[in-house]
């Protein structure tokens, strides 16, 4: 992994498990938190299969009343104790982007723009999420929000559902 020019990690993530993942090459993680989600589903039993981006999905975007193309994070089928197969398809964020941004307390020019900044990314968001879970439903996956979170010293991996935000 290396910092791109924005200071966040990128690089490839290399396959250990390659039976369980269907991609056509390695995943290219834009995040350190992609690159540890891939690692995550390498590596758990139950995860029969996985993908990366492998999904391709339009929405529209209200502001620039256009449509776009989106392609959520992770695919993977996880068998459950009583052997049912589960479909997933998961984009990870942080936290602070998975809910609608504060107002700024205080109403400088600076932090207002960041607001704006902040809401059009969540709007952004909301309709390639809400894209997302009507595609899902068609297909009868699951479509979950993943948010690594600090609990007790320890980073675990907090999921939402679209109804929980």
């Amino acid at each position: 992994m290396r910092k791109n020019k924005d200071g966040f990690y990128t690089g490839e993530y290399v396959v250990e498990n390659k039976e369980k993942y269907t991609g056509k090459t390695n995943p290219k993680c834009r995040s350190s938190w992609e690159h540890r989600f891939c690692h995550f589903l390498d590596h758990q039993t139950q995860v029969k299969k996985w993908e990366f981006e492998s999904i391709k999905i339009e929405y529209f975007f209200p502001i620039d009343k256009k449509i776009h193309r989106y392609f959520p994070d992770f695919y993977f089928e996880e068998e459950d104790k009583f052997g049912k197969t589960r479909k997933f398809m998961v984009e990870v964020k942080p936290k602070n982007q998975v809910f609608a941004p504060k107002s700024p307390k205080n109403n400088s020019n600076k932090r207002r723009q960041r607001y704006l900044y902040e809401a059009q990314t969540y709007v952004r968001n909301r309709c390639k999420w809400e894209a997302a879970e009507n595609y899902c439903k068609k297909k009868g996956y699951e479509f979950r929000l993943a948010s690594l979170v600090n609990h007790k010293g320890n980073n675990i991996w907090k999921v939402f559902s679209l109804n929980q935000i």
